[in-house]
C-alpha cells in the first residue's frame, strides 16, 4: 500500500539533493516541517523520463506538494539539455530589440512560453529567471544572461518573458536585486562592493524591478554585494533593502528567495544559521541551502521556526498552474511546434556558453 503523503505546511527552507532519485536520508530532510520546497541541478537531470520520476516521488512526499525549483535560464545556465529546447543568452534577446523592438518582445515571450511548458510537463514549477541586471560590461558572472545596458529595454524585455511564462503556467523570479551588474566580483566567491549612491540605483538598476513589481513579478531573488551608501549589510541580509525598498517604495508583495546561503557572498554574515536567521530578519520568506546536505542538516536541527505571517498564500502563488499531463500533451501539439520552432531559429552565437562557471545556485 502506497504511503499517504505528509500533511504538512511548506516551510521556509528550500535545499537540493544529490542525485537522480532519492535516498532515504533526503525523503527524511525533505519532510522536515522547515522544508518547503527543493531545488534542482545538472546533476539531477539523466533525461526526461527520469526528471519526471524524480519530480513524482519529490511530490509524493507532501501535501501541500514541495515547490520544485530550477535554475533553467538558457545560455550557460540551463541545467536540463537532452530532450529540452536549448535556449539562448538573453543578451541575444537583447540585439534583436536594437534591431527590431516588437519582434524581439515576440520571440521572448515564446522563449518565456517554451521554457516554463517544458518544465512543467517534466513536474517542475519555477525557474528562477529573469535576470533584471543590466549589462554594465564589466560583470563577467552576468556577462550575456543579462538582456541590456538599457534598464527600459530589460523592463520590456522582461515583462515579454513574464508573459511567456505565466502562458506556460509558470511564475516569475526577479534577479539580482537591486543589481548585479555593476560589480566585477562573483558572489559565489567574494563579496562585491558596489559604491554607487541609491540615486544612481534608482536611475539604472532599480528601473526594471520596479517596473515588474508593478506587473506582478511573483518572486524576488537579492544580490549578495554590498550598498555601502544605502547599507553595510549585503541587500540579502538588508531590511533596508528588502523592507524598505523593496517591499515599501516598489510596492514588491511576492516571495523574497535568499540566494545560495552557502555562497561566499553570504559568509561574512556567520554560520549557517546566522546567515539564515538574519536572511528572514532583514525579510527573506525562503532560504536555499544548496550543496552543503551537512550545513542543510544543520539548519534544520539548529534553527528555530522563523514564524514568517502569510508564508503559506505567498508560497502558493509560486506553484506552477495547470496539470502536468496537460502539459505533457501541450508539447505534442502544432501550436507548440510553432513556438519551438521559433526558439530554436535564434541564433547561439560563438561566445554563448562562454564566462564564469555560474554557480549550481545561481
Amino acid at each position: 500500500m502506497n504511503k499517504l503523503p505528509l500533511q504538512l505546511p511548506r516551510g521556509p527552507v528550500m535545499i537540493d539533493v544529490a542525485a537522480f532519485t532519492l535516498t532515504a536520508a533526503e525523503r527524511e530532510r525533505l519532510c522536515h516541517p522547515l522544508v518547503g520546497g527543493v531545488i534542482l541541478f545538472r546533476r539531477n537531470f539523466q533525461n526526461i523520463e527520469q526528471l519526471k520520476a524524480l519530480t513524482a516521488e519529490i511530490r509524493a512526499l507532501r501535501e501541500p506538494q514541495l515547490l520544485i525549483a530550477v535554475d533553467h535560464e538558457g545560455g550557460r545556465v540551463q541545467r536540463f539539455i537532452d530532450g529540452f529546447t536549448r535556449l539562448p543568452p538573453m543578451r541575444g534577446l537583447g540585439e534583436a530589440w536594437d534591431v527590431n523592438a516588437d519582434k524581439a518582445a515576440e520571440l521572448t515571450r515564446q522563449v518565456g512560453y517554451v521554457l516554463a511548458a517544458e518544465l512543467r510537463a517534466c513536474g517542475i514549477d519555477l525557474s528562477f529567471t529573469p535576470v533584471l541586471d543590466l549589462d554594465w560590461g564589466q560583470c563577467a558572472v552576468i556577462g550575456n544572461r543579462s538582456f541590456h545596458r538599457d534598464p527600459q529595454v530589460v523592463a520590456a524585455l522582461a515583462l515579454a518573458l513574464q508573459q511567456g511564462l505565466a502562458g506556460g503556467g509558470m511564475a516569475t523570479c526577479g534577479k539580482h536585486f537591486p543589481g548585479h551588474g555593476f560589480v566585477e566580483g562573483d558572489s559565489h566567491h567574494v563579496i562585491p562592493v558596489d559604491e554607487r549612491s541609491l540615486a544612481q540605483l534608482q536611475a539604472d538598476d532599480l528601473q526594471p524591478f520596479a517596473q515588474l513589481a508593478a506587473a506582478g513579478m511573483a518572486s524576488v531573488m537579492p544580490a549578495h554585494v554590498v550598498y555601502p551608501a544605502v547599507d553595510a549589510q549585503p541587500a540579502g541580509f538588508s531590511k533596508v533593502w528588502l523592507q524598505d525598498i523593496l517591499r515599501g517604495e516598489l510596492g514588491f508583495d511576492g516571495v523574497i528567495f535568499s540566494d545560495d546561503l552557502t555562497m561566499e557572498g553570504a559568509a561574512g554574515v556567520g554560520n549557517i544559521v546566522e546567515r539564515a536567521r538574519a536572511a528572514f530578519d532583514a525579510g527573506c520568506d525562503m532560504a536555499l541551502v544548496c550543496n552543503r546536505p551537512d550545513l542543510a542538516d544543520q539548519l534544520l536541527a539548529e534553527l528555530a521556526d522563523p514564524q514568517l505571517p502569510g508564508l503559506a498564500a505567498r508560497l502558493q502563488k509560486m506553484a506552477g498552474r495547470g496539470a502536468q499531463a496537460d502539459w505533457q500533451a501541450l508539447l505534442a501539439t502544432d501550436s507548440f511546434a510553432q513556438a519551438r520552432a521559433a526558439v530554436m531559429q535564434l541564433s547561439m552565437p560563438k561566445d554563448a556558453l562562454a564566462g564564469p562557471a555560474v554557480g549550481e545556485a545561481c
